[in-house]
């Protein structure tokens, strides 16, 4: 039996959300993968989030916003920039591989850039095979000490 990833998708409400429900409706061939998870804007995603997901089992994890400079909270997307920056090499320190958390832009109307985000961080997961939670267990304990 091949390994098949659990990925999290954590997408913005009013483009990317409306980009992979379109993705849905257009019959678009899209890895089965991804279990998403709407948020009203990708500037409202805490980094603490992203870890849970891990920890709760994600062998990955996908951040869809909506395009620099088209946010309908003005600036949320560029938060989101500026976060996943940091959440990479949060990330690396915990020992997780950065391919594991991608970011990836997708209107409404860009059902393909959805599909297309879905299927290359679920192949990038596959080649990585899964995620050990090793390194966060560690943390939380020495965290409660």
């Amino acid at each position: 039996m091949s390994f098949e990833p659990k990925i999290i998708a954590f997408l913005c409400n009013w483009c990317s959300y409306a980009g992979a429900d379109l993705a849905g409706v257009s019959r678009s061939k899209c890895s089965p993968n991804v279990m998403s998870i709407r948020l009203m804007c990708s500037g409202g995603l805490e980094p603490a989030f992203v870890l849970k997901a891990f920890k709760e089992g994600a062998d990955g994890v996908l951040v869809c916003g909506c395009n620099l400079g088209d946010c309908h909270y003005v600036d949320g997307n560029y938060k989101t920039l500026m976060r996943m920056t940091l959440l990479k090499k949060l990330v690396k320190q915990l020992g997780i591989e950065e391919e594991r958390v991608r970011l990836q832009w997708v209107c409404a109307s860009c059902a393909e850039d959805f599909v297309q985000a879905v299927n290359t961080i679920t192949n990038d997961v596959k080649a990585l095979g899964p995620y050990t939670q090793i390194k966060i267990e560690a943390e939380a304990e020495t965290s409660r000490i």
